[in-house]
């Protein structure tokens, strides 16, 4: 999405889904509040863009092909860029057993949302907050 002068981009969502209809979803939640919107339709993919486009936050599912999202998420954690490191990521699966919850949140998460028990403006709602504490 690009902005004109009287829009104001309140910063850059990396979206990581395998699902194309939460794909759009996400996208057009996300965009019609003021952010724009980057998809990626598969662990590996998600993880070349997050390295390339450094986005405010990204929104990791965890069922991925080629690259779960916990193994992006591990190489997002653990990456020698502080940039890549400090990117807010909020994990949104349909996994939502406590064992599952953990290692997300213990691999370095900022949170951790069920699909089916959120809504798109829930996930727009943590969005917002997560981006307002990092100051963006």
């Amino acid at each position: 999405m690009s902005t004109t002068s009287n829009e104001v981009n309140k910063g850059t969502v990396l979206v990581i889904e395998d699902e194309a209809v939460f794909r759009m979803i996400y996208q057009d939640v996300i965009t019609r509040h003021g952010y724009e919107a980057i998809m990626a339709e598969d662990g590996e993919s998600g993880w070349q863009i997050a390295k390339k486009e450094k986005p405010d936050l990204i929104l990791l599912d965890l069922n991925l092909p080629k690259h779960s999202g916990l193994e992006v998420l591990k190489n997002i954690r653990y990456d020698d860029d502080d940039e890549i490191k400090g990117i807010p990521v909020v994990i949104i699966t349909v996994l939502g057993q406590r064992v599952d919850i953990r290692s997300g949140l213990a691999l370095g998460a900022n949170d951790y949302l069920v699909k089916g028990f959120c809504s798109p403006l829930d996930v727009l709602r943590k969005i917002e907050t997560i981006l307002a504490k990092a100051d963006i």
